[in-house]
């Protein structure tokens, strides 16, 4: 285990050990691409699932979900060092196989600093397998709560939202970890499977805090998720969904869709584009 991965389970460890909404990851950076001063957000093309790949100015890594299983390591690899078998943290957002399956290959692969999950439990195949690896891997995991803020360097800000209080007998879905991404004044709105009760929650509370320039639809663009009203809080530029081609399941919905246009947002689908890669200055966010 390397000297960075050691000083960062430490550190969370110690930090978790006291009363503190803060995680903070303040290594130094090995990454030659400090330089750019440009994140890179990536919604991974694994199917009919979610995996956002975010890669900080800072040389930070963080992964949210891992698909279905299948594509996620194929899609990691993707310009990256064969050397580079490390990420900083990695978030399942809630245990259904869509977003967790890929994750087990992902931690039997590569060093991993921290794991974040919710308290829902499950018994499915695939909360079996991630359950064993994460033990396996010895990475310390972090049980999510609203209001915890996960400092990636100096430059990149994740604020935890929902979910709030314990989660262990919450329906999957509804226990989604739904995160803020900040870089400067660019924001990513990343829901999980979150549903509308939960996005109009998130509305009474925050408000317009949420306002964000680019938001992955909830639960694949399903008619679940993506309110007109949290729509119109967020106001985002662009709208993310994270489908396979030709899912059974029909996402995403035309509705959904629509909803998401009248906002003025740009809609976006892995199922038509593959792997969506956002850049960002912090002041600005475009398609690459």
């Amino acid at each position: 285990m390397s000297d960075r991965f050691l000083l960062v389970r430490s550190i969370i460890l110690t930090l978790l050990l006291v009363v503190s909404v803060v995680v903070w990851f303040p290594f130094v950076s090995l990454s030659q691409a400090d330089e750019s001063q440009l994140l890179t957000v990536r919604f991974l093309d694994v199917g009919q699932g979610d995996s956002i790949h975010i890669i900080t100015p800072d040389g930070y890594e963080m992964l949210i979900d891992g698909g279905p299983g299948g594509s996620v390591l194929r899609e990691l690899a993707n310009g990256r060092s064969f050397f580079d078998r490390s990420i900083d943290i990695v978030v399942a957002t809630h245990p259904d196989t869509d977003h967790i399956g890929g994750l087990v290959d992902v931690i039997e692969k590569y060093q991993i600093g921290a794991i974040m999950e919710t308290e829902v439990e499950g018994d499915s195949q695939a909360v079996i397998a991630f359950d064993k690896v994460v033990r396996a891997e010895g990475a310390h995991v972090v049980s999510a709560k609203a209001g915890q803020i996960i400092e990636l360097g100096a430059s990149t800000t994740v604020k935890i939202l929902s979910p709030k209080g314990d989660t262990t007998n919450w329906e999957n879905n509804t226990a989604s970890i739904v995160l803020q991404l900040q870089y400067g004044e660019v924001g990513f709105m990343l829901t999980g499977d979150a549903p509308i009760g939960i996005e109009n929650y998130l509305v009474d509370i925050y408000g317009e805090q949420l306002e964000s320039e680019v938001l992955k639809l909830g639960h694949h663009g399903s008619e679940t998720s993506s309110d007109s009203k949290f729509l119109k809080v967020v106001e985002p530029l662009y709208a993310v969904v994270s489908a396979g081609n030709n899912n059974r399941y029909g996402h995403p919905k035309e509705s959904v869709l629509a909803r998401a246009k009248a906002t003025g947002a740009e809609v976006l689908s892995t199922a038509e584009r593959g792997a969506i890669i956002f850049k960002s200055d912090g002041k600005e966010v475009w398609v690459e």
